[in-house]
């Protein structure tokens, strides 16, 4: 019973009221909104066009960037060539001036080397370190265990990054 007094007090739907505004109003209305439409259509078109612009040219940045990374350090090494060039074109060289140009040589490499953050790794008396060392060999020494004993071969840094490992030989535990 309680449903039937709430449907009989709910009202009855009314029929829809006429349009107010006439066709002409709504045709203007249509035609404004049509024209906004293809003006925000325009608008969008144009940024998808820059973004891809933008997406390509950066594309295009990143390649060109990793093709000339090199540049800057080949650069560098060109006076090093030349020097060693000039050494090799000394016809008679005494040991004396022959060690000379290599020394300078060596100090024009390690200067381009610095210039382009590249480190020499020389770990001798140091803890080995799996991350920069490569242990070639344990051996017995008067050093603490896991103590880089000698180096085979200096390893390099770049940027703080492993470019090489250095190779040594590291102390055995007693």
């Amino acid at each position: 019973m309680a449903n039937e007094e709430i449907l009989s007090q709910t009202p009855e739907p009314s029929a829809p009221e006429a349009p107010t505004a006439d066709l002409s109003e709504l045709q203007a209305s249509n035609e404004k909104l049509a024209a906004q439409v293809s003006e925000l259509q325009d608008v969008f078109l144009r940024a998808k066009a820059e973004a891809e612009n933008v997406r390509r040219r950066a594309q295009e940045d990143v390649s060109k960037a990793h093709k000339f990374a090199v540049e800057k350090f080949a650069a560098d090494l060109l006076a090093v060539k030349d020097s060693l060039d000039a050494a090799l074109a000394v016809e008679e060289q005494t040991v004396d001036t022959f060690r000379t140009g290599v020394e300078l040589i060596d100090k024009q490499l390690m200067a381009a080397f610095e210039k382009n953050a590249l480190q020499i790794v020389n770990p001798v008396g140091e803890k080995f370190d799996p991350h920069q060392h490569q242990a070639i060999a344990m051996v017995e020494a008067e050093q603490e265990a896991n103590t880089v004993v000698s180096v085979l071969q200096k390893g390099y840094l770049i940027a703080e990054r492993v470019l090489r490992p250095a190779m040594v030989m590291v102390a055995k535990s007693k």
